[in-house]
């Protein structure tokens, strides 16, 4: 890997997690002169970085104002639940028949990890800093499908960690949530695909339900 290559890399991802973090808030204006400056970078590689997180649909182009960090639609998060849904239950039947058993036990101590954060959270947050989402993580990359990876694991997943991050004080049903991922990793367990899968679509079915009740609640009547 070539040095440029290297420092393209490490600003991408600089600022990915400064996206997704709220660090850069959404409809910031990213501007290359203060960015350049800000980093010690030259443009060329930090203009490659903003190119590839455009291309993952974290940053767009904006007449007259140029590069701008996205905003979080509502509206749109739910129809990434929608794909979500279906994408994850299918690579939920694939990791069943494919996860070694080396998957599965890390599995099982990432959940031990969550119960153990929940409780010292008195059961008011599931885990702040993205946890659930490595449940997820994990079970997509151990279905071996690398069109699913891709699609699941790129843009739509950073643009769920970023909307989680900002919404962290009002997320709900923590503790319903870990025991739905204990119920899957069960099914995983015996190797049952097909419960695995359905567990798995009406867990992300009832996370995408409270997503459109909180827009419910944020419409002006």
């Amino acid at each position: 890997m070539t040095e440029s290559r290297t420092q393209v890399d490490r600003i991408y991802q600089q600022l990915l997690d400064a996206i997704v973090t709220g660090e850069l808030a959404p409809h910031s204006r990213l501007r290359e002169s203060d960015l350049s400056r800000e980093l010690g970078i030259s443009r060329g590689p930090l203009r490659e970085a903003l190119h590839r997180l455009e291309s993952r649909k974290l940053v767009r182009k904006v007449p007259h104002v140029g590069a701008q960090v996205v905003g979080i639609d509502r509206q749109e998060l739910i129809e990434l639940y929608q794909i979500r849904e279906n994408l994850e239950s299918l690579a939920c039947e694939l990791a069943a028949e494919r996860m070694t058993d080396d998957e599965l036990a890390e599995l099982g101590r990432i959940l031990d990890r969550h119960a153990h954060y929940l409780d010292d959270q008195d059961g008011q947050f599931y885990i702040q800093q993205d946890g659930d989402l490595d449940f997820h993580f994990n079970i997509i990359q151990a279905s071996g499908n690398r069109w699913l990876i891709s699609l699941l694991c790129d843009e739509l997943y950073q643009r769920v960690r970023m909307f989680r991050f900002q919404s962290a004080h009002r997320r709900r049903r923590p503790r319903q949530a870990l025991e739905e991922h204990q119920r899957i990793y069960e099914a995983l367990q015996q190797r049952d695909g097909e419960l695995a899968s359905l567990l798995m679509k009406r867990h992300i079915r009832s996370a995408r339900r409270v997503l459109e009740q909180l827009q419910t609640e944020e419409t002006p009547s």
